[in-house]
């Protein structure tokens, strides 16, 4: 059971670290309890919050709350697919190519990192430069490894509109990290990446991981291309002090 955890002002807590999208206990015994794990883990941290996995039992307990991600079936194949978008996905699709967006599979992660702050960062609280040099580490390793992707999409004028990094583990991709230009919402950018993606992975991958979102905008998002959805837990557990647990929630 990995442990993302920091030390402040004398204080060990567990926090959900950036770009990972799943840990809890991993074990070859699916049937493997983990309420020990929480336990031992509770009993050591007095603020832990961390994201379990699928494969970790449902367990129900006032420290657990219900998350949720968004999946595609890729064996059904991609005409099938296709056609499972929803009328607001085939439009943008068509608004895609009207715009004739151009799909590069060969681009420096720097492309992500720059497009993901300019469109993203302000919108989420506390990243950090140690955090963008994390994110460069894992995909330069990703690719280094031939575990990852990275996809740009530009329009005939050269500018940079979306870029997505992909995960290939086993006989499922998993959308790590995506950014895409605000200010060029009209041309069907954000769908366009996606369907390319499912359009590469669908004749080698079993499922294509959206990354997830339990805001319900995002997750109806991503149901709009045909997909399912799938929960796992994450632990909220705030033993802190008084005055600290207030500013802590």
């Amino acid at each position: 059971m990995p442990i993302t955890w920091r030390k402040k002002a004398g204080i060990k807590y567990v926090y959900p670290s950036l770009w990972l999208l799943e840990l809890g206990v991993f074990s070859l015994d699916e049937s493997q309890d983990i309420q020990p794990f929480l336990a031992i883990l509770c009993s050591k941290f007095m603020f832990v919050e961390l994201r379990l996995n699928t494969k970790n039992k449902f367990l129900k307990s006032a420290s657990l709350i219900s998350k949720q991600f968004q999946y595609l079936d890729l064996k059904i194949g991609y005409e099938a697919i296709l056609k499972g978008y929803n009328r607001n996905r085939k439009r943008e699709l068509v608004k895609a190519n009207k715009y004739h967006l151009i799909e590069n599979w060969t681009d420096n992660p720097d492309k992500l990192i720059t497009i993901f702050k300019e469109n993203i960062a302000e919108r989420v609280k506390g990243i950090s430069d140690k955090d963008y040099a994390n994110l460069r580490n894992l995909m330069n390793f990703s690719l280094k490894n031939g575990v990852g992707e990275l996809l740009t999409i530009y329009d005939t004028n050269n500018k940079l509109l979306a870029a997505a990094f992909f995960l290939k583990h086993k006989n499922k991709v998993t959308q790590l990290v995506c950014a895409s230009d605000i200010s060029n919402r009209q041309n069907g950018v954000h769908t366009f990446f996606n369907d390319r993606a499912i359009f590469k992975y669908q004749p080698h991958f079993d499922s294509y991981n959206f990354g997830g979102s339990s805001m319900e905008n995002i997750a109806n998002y991503y149901v709009s291309f045909g997909s399912k959805t799938e929960k796992y837990q994450q632990i909220k557990y705030n033993n802190l002090p008084f005055l600290l647990k207030l500013f802590k929630r």
